[in-house]
C-alpha cells in the first residue's frame, strides 16, 4: 500500500508518545544544592536571583548553618518526578521548599 508521501506510520507516532518526560534542570540543580549549596548556586541556576542573594546572606550571618537548606532542597529535587519539578520550580517559580 502506498503512503503518498507520508513518512510517519502509526508505530512512529505511538513510540513518540511513550517517551518519558525528562527535565533538563532537575539533576544539575539538585547536585548544585547538595555539593555547593553554601554558594546558593542551585537558586541562581534556576533563575531565582533574589532567593540566591538571601541564601548567601543567611549563610554569612549564620556562619554556614543555613547551608542545610539548599542541601535538603537538593535531596528533595532528586526524589521529585521530572514533571513535578518542572511544574513547581521551572514554570511555577516557587523559590523556596
Amino acid at each position: 500500500m502506498e503512503n503518498y508521501g507520508y513518512t510517519k506510520t502509526e508505530n512512529d507516532i505511538n513510540q513518540q508518545a511513550n517517551v518519558p518526560y525528562r527535565s533538563e534542570k532537575k539533576i544539575p540543580a539538585a547536585l548544585l544544592g547538595i555539593l555547593v549549596g553554601w554558594l546558593a548556586l542551585n537558586k541562581f541556576y534556576l533563575g531565582y536571583t533574589k532567593e540566591g542573594i538571601i541564601q548567601l546572606i543567611l549563610n554569612l550571618v549564620t556562619f554556614g548553618v543555613a547551608t542545610i537548606i539548599p542541601f535538603i532542597e537538593g535531596i528533595l529535587y532528586l526524589f521529585m518526578s521530572d514533571k513535578q519539578f518542572d511544574d513547581t520550580y521551572v514554570y511555577g517559580k516557587k523559590g523556596w521548599l
